[in-house]
């Protein structure tokens, strides 16, 4: 499915000085079959090189359409399911390229088995652009952050994002803050807030993956007014409130940045979703069930944003009020009902009738919902708006959720279950009064699309509304995704705790869509 939008209110101000042109690879990575068996090195360079030549073909084509920058995914290149032995094959020592100044490429000799960097900084300086890639770094004890700290079996294994200038110079390293049960690595000592300067767009900051759930580092990036966002992921869909376009695509609005995601591609892991997301566009692809498992190349020109606000936005859009939705009546109030979504018990409410107002409140936070159907069958589609105020799955990861959702089935009790395909279509407004500035918007429709929202607003007290009307396919979800991070205890460190637990991060199912989006809505960033 190919959709293209026009972007309406850059067409007449952005020029060549304005933009840059942006590539990521969603990559179907070639898998070491037996992840838990050692290798010895030769062996696994041999893996490797089976990715990295991929690679080497997507730069290629990346920089004949003019790109820049270029990133692939998580895991991309070794895979994932190692145990913390297994991997050792595959390790190499990344410098920090904020101690000393290396270019792989042009100074192989300077260190032994760095065989993958030397590949990447030479695809770099060939291909004359600018490259991230993700792999896993050895660091012995002890660290220069952590002289007294080290694993029980003397060294730092860590999951890397390395960057690399267009003429092949190493210019950063990043070590994943926030582990999905990877056994086969460490959480670092010390949070590491990296970035890198570009002569074309400025500055650009580094996270991987569940990083894109949590305060450190992602929020604090933004804070330090980094308003582009390099994201290697391996993430599994996670319907339907986390599904990879949906939910970046939502960061990407609630935060006010750009946000370049490679995701990588297994239909087993329900991975897929990569895309170049801004506050004004989106160019995606998400695969759906029955297209082949293969990657997929994106480029997009990008708008540079400033470091301070988005000075076009402001003054090319002034701010469009969102009314409130009317309380509901107690006559025609749906009775609540508890499902579970996510793994949390959503308090629901049934969106009945052919047009009305609703609210259902989970403890003292309150979803409402005005709505029109403008097609819909309900002896074939059930839907429900739903709340949570919580820890995620009882666990430090707190969140508040106002959701309108299509039901797996015609029973209430489907409410919050998995759906990828949607006919019905409404006009609405959602809100909520939230207890934090850090709230995402998404619209999510038939086949894995997602939708612009025609208007949002953040007001004063905590109050964030979404409307929308026009659907172009059926809902699947309209989400207002809080994050309350002040009330997170320890961040991911107490959920998952990478080698002490055991596991991997699968964070992907699916529609392939190239979209540009128009915008049309007030763009408002939470991060004041």
């Amino acid at each position: 499915m190919l959709l293209v939008l026009l972007v309406c209110c850059l067409s007449e101000t952005e020029s060549a000085a304005d933009s840059y042109v942006a590539a990521v690879y969603e990559h179907r990575v070639i898998l070491n079959p037996n992840p838990r068996v050692p290798v010895s090195r030769s062996e696994a360079l041999a893996h490797m090189k089976k990715n990295l030549d991929i690679y080497e073909e997507q730069a290629a084509r990346a920089a004949e359409q003019g790109a820049q920058i270029l990133v692939f995914p998580e895991d991309g290149i070794h895979g994932f399911n190692f145990t913390r032995s297994s991997i050792s094959g595959y390790l190499e020592t990344i410098p920090d390229p904020q101690e000393e100044s290396w270019n792989p490429c042009t100074e192989p000799g300077r260190y032994n088995n760095t065989e993958v960097l030397q590949r990447l900084s030479c695809m770099a300086r060939n291909h004359k652009l600018y490259l991230v890639a993700n792999m896993p770094d050895l660091q012995p004890c002890p660290l220069k952050t952590a002289p007294s700290m080290c694993p029980p079996d003397g060294r730092w294994q860590f999951n890397t994002n390395v960057a690399f200038r267009s003429d092949g110079l190493l210019v950063a390293r990043y070590h994943k803050q926030n582990l999905y049960f990877e056994e086969s690595f460490d959480t670092p000592p010390k949070l590491e807030l990296i970035t890198f300067d570009t002569p074309f767009a400025g500055k650009f900051g580094l996270m991987i993956c569940f990083d894109i759930l949590f305060h450190d580092p992602t929020v604090a990036l933004v804070k330090m007014g980094v308003r582009q966002l390099v994201f290697p992921t391996a993430w599994m869909n996670a319907l339907p409130l986390l599904d990879s376009v949906q939910f970046h695509r939502a960061f990407s609005l609630g935060a006010n940045v750009t946000v370049l995601s490679a995701n990588t591609r297994n239909d087993r892991f329900s991975m897929t979703g990569s895309g170049i997301y801004t506050p004004f566009s989106a160019t995606y692809h998400h695969a759906i069930k029955g297209d082949p498992e293969e990657g997929r190349l994106l480029v997009a020109t990008v708008p540079i944003l400033g470091p301070v606000g988005v000075k076009d936005v402001a003054e090319s859009m002034p701010s469009v009020p969102v009314e409130s939705a009317d309380p509901p009546s107690p006559a025609s109030s749906n009775p609540p009902f508890i499902a579970i979504m996510r793994r949390d018990p959503y308090r629901f409410v049934l969106i009945n009738g052919t047009m009305g107002n609703l609210t259902v409140c989970h403890d003292k936070f309150c979803c409402h919902l005005r709505y029109k159907w403008t097609a819909h069958d309900q002896r074939k589609e059930l839907y429900a708006l739903g709340a949570f105020a919580g820890k995620h799955k009882k666990t430090s990861y707190s969140l508040q959720v106002c959701a309108a959702v299509r039901c797996a089935g015609l029973e209430a009790s489907s409410c919050g279950q998995k759906v990828w395909e949607a006919e019905s279509k409404m006009d609405f407004l959602l809100e909520a009064t939230f207890q934090t500035n850090y709230v995402y918007p998404s619209v999510l429709v038939n086949r894995m699309d997602v939708e612009q929202p025609n208007k949002l607003e953040k007001a004063a007290g905590g109050r964030v509304a979404m409307k929308h009307s026009n659907l172009s396919a059926g809902l699947i979800t309209a989400c207002l995704y809080g994050r309350t991070y002040h009330l997170d205890n320890g961040g991911s460190r107490k959920i998952f705790m990478g080698w002490q637990e055991g596991g991997k991060d699968f964070s992907g199912v699916a529609a392939y869509a190239t979209i540009i989006l128009g915008l049309q809505l007030t763009i408002i960033s939470v991060f004041n």
